[in-house]
């Protein structure tokens, strides 16, 4: 069974579903969790000209991001699961690979992601952060989607 897990988590419906999915696994096979947040970049609307965030801005995010994890970690607590977290916040990195390095370094066996099953336009326009983190993992990724979602769940093994 796996043993160290890895759950990226975001706030959202679908984070929250792949977070109680990896805890349940967790739980099961007496593992842990590793929780991450990433603090992605705004759109260029909220940078100044020179592409630079206010430093109010990145701060409110850096906060948010906090209190995603500091929500996470205690629904791990209440489950029973020994976790911890990390936060990133370096603009400019992108999602999917800050995840690999992530599990990477944490010696994960398996990913837990939520997906929101976007498809055609939404897809186009806002990208399946899921799909980016199963080409780049270097451990098996379970996606876990939402309710919204028209997709099947995937798993890849490697």
């Amino acid at each position: 069974m796996y043993q160290r897990i890895l759950v990226p988590v975001d706030g959202s419906e679908t984070a929250n579903k792949a977070l109680i999915a990896a805890l349940q696994m967790a739980r099961d096979s007496g593992g842990r969790v590793h929780l991450v947040h990433v603090v992605e970049g705004l759109s260029p609307m909220v940078a100044d000209p020179y592409g630079a965030y206010s430093g109010e801005v990145i701060e409110v995010m850096r906060q948010s991001g906090s209190k995603i994890l500091e929500d996470a970690l205690v629904v791990a607590q209440a489950a029973g699961v020994p976790a911890d977290t990390e936060l990133f916040d370096n603009f400019g990195d992108r999602l999917a690979e800050v995840v690999a390095d992530a599990a990477t370094r944490f010696k994960a066996d398996l990913l837990v992601v939520g997906t929101h099953g976007r498809r055609g336009m939404g897809r186009l326009l806002m990208g399946s952060g899921a799909e980016q983190i199963i080409r780049l993992s270097p451990v098996p990724v379970l996606v876990i989607r939402g309710s919204e979602s028209k997709e099947p769940a995937v798993e890849r093994p490697r």
